[in-house]
């Protein structure tokens, strides 16, 4: 599988070796505060059937050309390499509609903008009238729809996974949700798998300075704490808590950071370059390093963190290589999802402390 594939569409995704086109894409009924609405996934069961035998969810979240068929399709490829029975995963792929993706039949539901500053991967409210939710409100109504015991009594992990953009959301997603400790007392275990993030959400003023950290420059970069990079002007979806309550929560939430150690290029042509993107490292491998450092900076000794985190070697800004290489199909699909052994080797990310 190319990386070219991957990072320029579904049709060329559909002809690359191996990797079979998705399924049509399923309208599901959602309902948030009495509005109901419609929303395109992408699924490997009817999402209206028997849900009885499956005994794990895991949901990919496309990127920046909200191709989720194209997600699905390397979702699918992954499970079928994985060796866990099918029958028991259930595989999504939801797909954030822009108003340029019309044509693909999504009538009649929220719409949010193609890219900016303000888009469906950093939590910000679809923009068609009467419709005004927020993409991250979107997946907590699917998974409050797809996690009720009744109809799949068998369930016990959800995995939330994401690579580039789709990593973006699934960070302030893990950071801002308010039903995972829900889930979790149903006797679901969830988890997130966040892959080659551009930028991540901050929870101070600091910033990697060196080995430290401390506040950013504004002289340099006025708005770098700003959302989506900081907690100045949240998102509705986020607000509530302060930046350190936030993070006391995220930090008990079971995350896999999954790091290319090639995705080193400070000049990738998708990379934010934007000053709030810039102010946390020049590439998405430093970024990502220096996230982790973050972390341990603010948990200190007191604080436990759940975290497993990755560095796959020889392996750049690339979904197949990643979720493909053998930690990312433990993360994907649990010790039952490592297969045949092959993919790219993985190693515990450096710490630098």
């Amino acid at each position: 599988m190319t990386v070219t594939a991957f990072l320029y569409g579904s049709a060329m995704l559909a002809v690359a070796a191996g990797v079979q086109p998705a399924p049509p894409w399923q309208r599901v009924h959602l309902i948030h505060d009495g509005l109901a609405y419609d929303f395109p996934v992408y699924a490997n069961h009817p999402l209206d059937g028997d849900l009885s035998k499956i005994e794990q969810i895991v949901l990919i979240q496309h990127g920046i050309l909200r191709n989720g068929d194209a997600y699905y399709a390397a979702g699918a490829s992954f499970l079928k390499d994985s060796g866990v029975d099918p029958d028991k995963v259930l595989l999504l792929a939801p797909n954030f509609p822009a108003k340029a993706d019309l044509a693909k039949g999504f009538d009649h539901m929220p719409l949010w903008h193609a890219g900016g500053e303000h888009n469906w991967a950093g939590g910000d409210d679809s923009v068609n009238p009467p419709y005004r939710i927020s993409s991250l409100q979107v997946l907590d109504d699917l998974l409050q729809k797809l996690t009720d015991k009744r109809r799949l009594p068998k369930l016990g992990r959800v995995t939330l996974a994401g690579h580039s953009a789709g990593a973006q959301m699934m960070q302030r997603y893990a950071a801002l949700n308010n039903v995972d400790e829900a889930i979790r007392s149903r006797g679901i275990d969830v988890r997130y798998v966040i892959a080659n993030p551009s930028s991540y959400l901050y929870f101070t003023p600091d910033r990697p300075q060196g080995v430290t950290f401390a506040p950013y420059d504004i002289a340099q970069c006025a708005d770098y704490n700003q959302y989506r990079y900081g907690m100045k002007e949240m998102v509705p979806y986020g607000r509530g808590r302060s930046g350190m309550e936030l993070f006391d929560r995220y930090a008990r939430r079971q995350i896999t950071y999954l790091l290319g150690g090639d995705d080193n290029d400070p000049n990738h042509p998708k990379l934010d370059k934007r000053c709030g993107a810039e102010a946390q490292g020049p590439s998405r491998l430093e970024r990502g390093l220096a996230y982790q450092r973050y972390e341990r900076h603010l948990a200190g000794t007191a604080l436990p963190l759940a975290r497993s985190e990755y560095e796959v070697i020889g392996v750049g800004h690339n979904q197949t290589g990643m979720f493909g290489s053998q930690c990312g199909r433990v993360a994907l699909f649990g010790n039952g999802g490592a297969g045949s052994g092959s993919g790219a080797i993985c190693r515990p990310a450096p710490t630098g402390d």
